[in-house]
């Protein structure tokens, strides 16, 4: 059945027609209307309480569809084990971890306002334009070299503090703590003075335009220095990274995909107008180190056809459905806890099981039921086109692993 997919308005979301969130919502449902002046940040797919998608048919939020029915539609699950998206990014997104399971659990209990649900959230990113993002922690002598060419930047942390890098992972616990909890003012004088007077190691770095964009959005905020820290990662189309629970990271620009297991709980501590948990994070985050290179995730790929995105846990899998417009057929196993269908590009058919048919087209979204048959397929419509979809899934990869 199609689906409506649930679009939110944040700020740091492009606005208008620059988004590809609003562009895929007005292909997605007709009486969808783009404001140019409204910011669109990101389309949910699932049946998240804080975002579920609607049937188009009838208008009822999934998550009700699914307690009426049969659970086998879902394998037997309460809901979606797993939350689809689309983001279009115009400026950063918070500096930020997610928590692991039990963590999570903990802080619902504790602060249900501010962690919505008692889940993990780990997720996963695709490209769909050029993007970028900072992800994990630099290897600890390339933060150790920002450090000894920015004395702003080894004056905030302290000499002995920032050489101690030289060690590991303790000299980095203990040099990002202090970066973190430093005062306002003593931020804002360091990155004054790296803007005026270090423009050329920011350029060398590559990081010129990126430190300006951030310095422009979030004046004197931490996250601002955060750059030296942090890998800066550069995605083309159809490159993806994966975040696991307790990962740092931060989006900076561009439009990608989103899968993450069924949670919206977000840790806080920088470039963002709302809640910042520092104490909580520091806490919790992951000091391993490693070079951008290792933070690329690949795809399995089964045919010409099929690329799966299968990360180590169970409650999600992503996996990118291309057909050449002279292919006339084209067919794969259905899952059986259900999944969701979202098409970039072309237009086919869509079989499964004894359902009606459903055409599709850009910005089709479309619940495929688990109990529907063994097999989806896609077939031409008129002369046929290129056709691109993503279709997210209960990791089912690694049972048979």
């Amino acid at each position: 059945m199609e689906l409506v997919g649930n679009i939110k308005n944040y700020v740091w979301g492009k606005k208008g027609s620059e988004s590809a969130v609003a562009e895929l919502a007005k292909s997605n449902c007709q009486d969808f209307v783009i404001n140019e002046n409204e910011y669109y940040a990101e389309m949910w797919m699932g049946a998240h309480a804080s975002g579920p998608s609607s049937v188009k048919s009838t208008g009822e939020d999934l998550q009700s569809y699914f307690s009426r029915y049969d659970k086998e539609i879902i394998g037997g699950h309460d809901t979606l084990p797993f939350l689809f998206k689309v983001l279009s990014v115009r400026q950063a997104l918070s500096i930020q971890v997610h928590p692991n399971k039990a963590e999570a659990a903990k802080l619902h209990a504790e602060r249900p306002d501010i962690y919505k649900d008692p889940n993990h959230k780990p997720e996963m990113a695709i490209a769909l334009t050029p993007f970028k993002a900072m992800c994990g922690f630099r290897p600890y002598n390339e933060i150790l070299s920002f450090c000894r060419k920015l004395p702003p930047l080894m004056e905030l942390l302290g000499k002995n503090n920032a050489e101690s890098l030289s060690q590991g992972l303790q000299g980095l616990k203990v040099c990002f703590q202090d970066l973190m909890t430093a005062d306002e003012q003593s931020l804002k004088t360091c990155i004054k003075e790296i803007y005026e007077n270090y423009t050329d190691v920011l350029k060398a770095a590559d990081i010129y335009n990126i430190f300006q964009q951030i310095n422009r959005d979030f004046p004197g905020d931490v996250g601002i220095l955060c750059l030296f820290f942090l890998n800066v990662l550069r995605l083309q189309p159809g490159e993806a990274i994966f975040l696991s629970a307790n990962e740092i990271h931060a989006y900076l620009q561009g439009d990608c995909i989103e899968c993450m297991a069924c949670s919206d709980n977000v840790i806080r501590a920088g470039l963002t107008p709302k809640y910042k948990d520092v104490e909580t994070l520091l806490k919790n985050l992951n000091y391993e180190a490693a070079p951008a290179s290792q933070k690329s995730f690949q795809p399995i790929i089964s045919d010409s056809n099929y690329k799966l995105f299968s990360p180590n846990i169970p409650d999600f899998a992503v996996a990118q459905i291309t057909i050449p417009k002279d292919q006339d057929k084209y067919s794969l196993k259905n899952e059986k806890f259900g999944s969701i269908l979202l098409v970039l590009e072309g237009e086919r058919t869509l079989k499964a099981g004894n359902l009606p048919e459903i055409k599709l087209h850009k910005g089709s979204v479309v619940f495929i039921p688990g109990n529907c048959g063994e097999r989806v397929e896609f077939s031409t419509v008129g002369d046929g086109s290129n056709f691109v979809g993503y279709f997210s899934m209960y990791n089912s990869f690694l049972e048979k692993c």
